[in-house]
């Protein structure tokens, strides 16, 4: 188990945070520790059971999640029929501008965790948000297959860095 703690360096004011190593002594964290910390604490924040009750929560824990990951991921955020979060996976990863996604790992997921509802999430490491054909024609066939099982498409999120976009804010899911 990795162990931080934030120091700040009084001649600039800059913040600095450590890992503790194998050995016990502190090292300053690299950005990857760092990133990984975030994750982790997205989930920590967001427990299974806690209601995504707004778009900006859910973009909120998928920023954690997927910034700074340097290729493509997929990932679903599986919810009940409230919308309180059974699980979030990462169910595909790929290259830097691309993951393979196989629509029937995904409804045998969901059937598996009993899903009423899915959130898809996806990265784009080159920064822009904007969903491309090929996004949208996934989160299409998606949607199709996850019908057949009675699971709701809730939204498809884009995340690029801090910034987002949502398939169902702007109106194409």
């Amino acid at each position: 188990m990795v162990q931080m703690k934030l120091s700040f360096d009084n001649i600039n004011s800059v913040e600095t945070l450590f890992v503790k190593d194998s050995h016990g002594e502190y090292q300053i964290a690299s950005a990857a520790q760092i990133l990984a910390g975030a994750r982790k604490a997205a989930d920590s924040l967001t427990p299974k059971g806690q209601a995504f009750t707004s778009p900006q929560i859910v973009k909120d824990y998928l920023v954690a999640k997927l910034a700074g990951i340097e290729h493509e991921v997929f990932g679903i955020i599986f919810t009940d029929n409230q919308n309180k979060l059974i699980a979030y996976e990462e169910m595909f990863s790929g290259t830097i501008d691309s993951a393979a996604v196989y629509p029937r790992e995904v409804a045998k997921t969901a059937l598996r965790l009993n899903a009423k509802a899915v959130i898809f999430t996806h990265n784009h490491p080159s920064g822009s948000t904007e969903p491309s054909a090929a996004d949208r024609m996934l989160t299409k066939r998606l949607k199709e297959a996850l019908s057949l099982i009675d699971v709701n498409v809730l939204d498809h999120i884009i995340v690029a860095g801090t910034q987002t976009t949502s398939f169902a804010e702007r109106g194409i899911l």
